[in-house]
């Protein structure tokens, strides 16, 4: 699978969990991806559906939250507060190095980390949900997903011929 750069996709499923309260499923996740596309997740997850359209269309602003849970943090060199509306503060920041995204289910824990420029890894655990808008942000393909999925259903069904008794 080939993404933008033309290089090949870095992401890994490492394993299928159980959600930290014993409910749904996550699945552990690193994937290189634009730090554009990983704001589009963040701004599906928590507040596409009232964020003022100058905002959204800014690649600039993001979204913040402060809080145990559901703490979403842009780490980055210079940021501008613009204002809060409902849990969401709106900020404007330069020079992004990582943004911390979790959920306020505790289902999701991401990690974006800058490499070089606006390319960088995202890293973490997610849920069924977030998988879903990382598909729409462009941070996932669904063929990839879907390939991912598949494997992972066929080393689940193998049986296991490594184990030793002691």
């Amino acid at each position: 699978m080939e993404n933008y750069l033309g290089a090949r996709w870095a992401l890994g499923f490492r394993s299928w969990n159980r959600a930290a309260d014993g409910g749904r499923p996550v699945v552990e996740i690193e994937v290189k991806t634009t730090l554009e596309r990983f704001r589009r997740f963040v701004i599906l997850n928590t507040c596409y559906s009232f964020i003022p359209r100058g905002y959204l269309q800014d690649p600039s602003v993001f979204p913040e939250r402060e809080g145990e849970q559901g703490r979403i943090y842009v780490e980055a060199l210079s940021k501008l507060d613009l204002g809060k509306i409902r849990d969401i503060k709106f900020v404007k920041a330069y020079e992004v190095l990582g943004v911390i995204y979790n959920s306020k289910s505790g289902n999701t824990n991401l990690i974006w980390r800058q490499i070089k420029g606006n390319i960088g890894k995202v890293r973490g655990k997610a849920s069924p949900n977030s998988i879903v808008n990382l598909i729409d942000a462009g941070v996932l393909s669904r063929s990839y997903v879907k390939q991912m999925l598949a494997e992972m259903a066929k080393k689940a069904s193998e049986p296991s011929g490594n184990s030793e008794e002691s």
